[in-house]
């Protein structure tokens, strides 16, 4: 059951004025008073009231109710739009200042026929939902009751909440609010600490038991009621997205300091993730990665190439025509993925999502905006197949982009012979859409 200690502060007329302004919007009216700009930013329209009607005004942060969608003062509450405020209506009959809020519904509690705040529950007229009547359940506002209703940690066990302050946070990774860096506090040791509001615990338990080399080790999962928090092995290095916004990430026509020949790095971090993907596909029940891209990508301080955030990751079942949810990046993600083409996602989508990677790396460009030159580009056209079954699969992919770099090393350029298989339907390996 939920509550929120609240003042009654609005509507109708003159028993507003005390509360919030109630302007006459009339030329005269207009003359008086301006909208300011915080009353303009609660609306929904930006258009004034038409002339000669009443307006009213949130007190706590001057935005004009009147304009925001759905409002009317005959409502027994209103949520600010301008500032998240629950403002309530003064007529509504009430020992005290506290809203209760049905849990099944959201209606207000303290209007229908019969209610009690001193009771041990309330069955909601509305909606049948028995409400437990609990004190230690109300907010001081909305502020307060929003915050505590959307934090991560809501409904962890005593247990999962002691293990996990075991882990001080540090600071949040750069443009990230679900990701940080926290240091276990006995040992001094660093891991990241996400959380995740989309995801499939059981491919998080299955990798924290079996780890993948080349992806950080799952240290701790813990689920609360709003995300899966996740303590992983923390890894300092740099994503593919950073290397290319740095210009550090070798193209076509550039040579590395160390010699290397025209977009050897790109070939050989896009032969390791193929190593990567390798391993996840032929799990006895395989996993289908999803979100390949740039920022999923990192290359170690040592020179490994890491793949990153399993969090839309999924178990591959041939059985599937379609995936249950539309999950992945734009640019990156299959046609599958979205819901063109007559199965779900699968291996096959990594494999798409490599050879947009590739490209990527290799040009800068998405391949519709610039393909990548000489014998690579069949290559990565055969990737981005839009029929699945007309892309490599993991272990193919790998033998070719190996006999790519090894033309490389020798030559300092493209391959000059084909590649050696062609875009002409035959992807699959013992027939598997795999």
């Amino acid at each position: 059951m939920l509550g929120r200690i609240i003042r009654k502060i609005l509507y109708r007329g003159d028993d507003a004025v005390p509360a919030g302004r109630v302007c006459d919007n009339t030329e005269e009216g207009n003359e008086r008073t301006e909208l300011s700009r915080e009353e303009q930013a609660g609306s929904d329209s930006g258009a004034l009231p038409e002339p000669g009607s009443i307006h009213e005004f949130c007190p706590r942060c001057e935005a004009n109710l009147t304009l925001q969608k759905g409002y009317h003062n005959e409502l027994p509450f209103w949520i600010c739009r301008g500032c998240g405020e629950m403002l309530i209506n003064p007529e509504v009959d009430a020992d005290d200042d506290i809203a209760w809020i049905c849990d099944g519904c959201g209606e207000m509690l303290n209007i229908q026929p019969g209610f009690c705040e001193h009771g041990r529950e309330w069955r909601c007229t509305e909606c049948g939902y028995v409400n437990v009547i609990d004190e230690s359940e109300v907010y001081p506002s909305e502020e307060a009751y929003q915050a505590e209703r959307n934090s991560p940690y809501r409904g962890l066990s005593e247990q999962d909440a002691l293990k996990l302050s075991e882990y001080e946070e540090e600071a949040p990774l750069p443009f990230r609010n679900d990701i940080f860096r926290v240091r276990h506090r006995e040992t001094g040791r660093l891991y990241i600490r996400k959380l995740l509001a989309v995801y499939d615990k059981s491919v998080y338990a299955y990798l924290k038991e079996h780890p993948i080399g080349q992806m950080p080790r799952i240290i701790e999962l813990f689920e609360s009621e709003n995300c899966l928090i996740v303590i992983e092995e923390f890894i300092e290095g740099r994503t593919v997205e950073e290397m290319l916004e740095a210009g550090d990430l070798p193209g076509e026509g550039m040579i590395t300091a160390g010699g290397h020949g025209p977009g050897e790095d790109a070939v050989a971090i896009a032969i390791d993730i193929c190593r990567i993907l390798i391993r996840l596909h032929t799990l006895p029940r395989p996993i289908v990665h999803r979100d390949i891209k740039p920022s999923n990508v990192m290359v170690s301080r040592e020179g490994r190439v890491i793949l990153l955030d399993m969090n839309v990751a999924k178990w591959y079942d041939p059985d599937k025509s379609r995936d249950t949810k539309y999950l992945g990046t734009m640019d990156y993600a299959a046609p599958e993925q979205v819901g063109f083409g007559l199965k779900a996602s699968s291996a096959k989508s990594d494999i798409y999502a490599v050879g947009i990677l590739l490209n990527v790396m290799l040009t800068g460009c998405h391949p519709r905006d610039r393909k990548a030159e000489g014998e690579i580009w069949p290559v990565i056209e055969r990737c981005i197949s839009l029929d699945a079954k007309d892309r490599y699969t993991a272990e193919e992919l790998l033998a070719e982009l190996m006999a790519e770099q090894e033309c490389r090393k020798r030559t300092g350029g493209n391959r000059q012979r084909r590649a050696s298989q062609k875009l002409t339907g035959g992807g699959q390996q013992n027939g598997s859409d795999l």
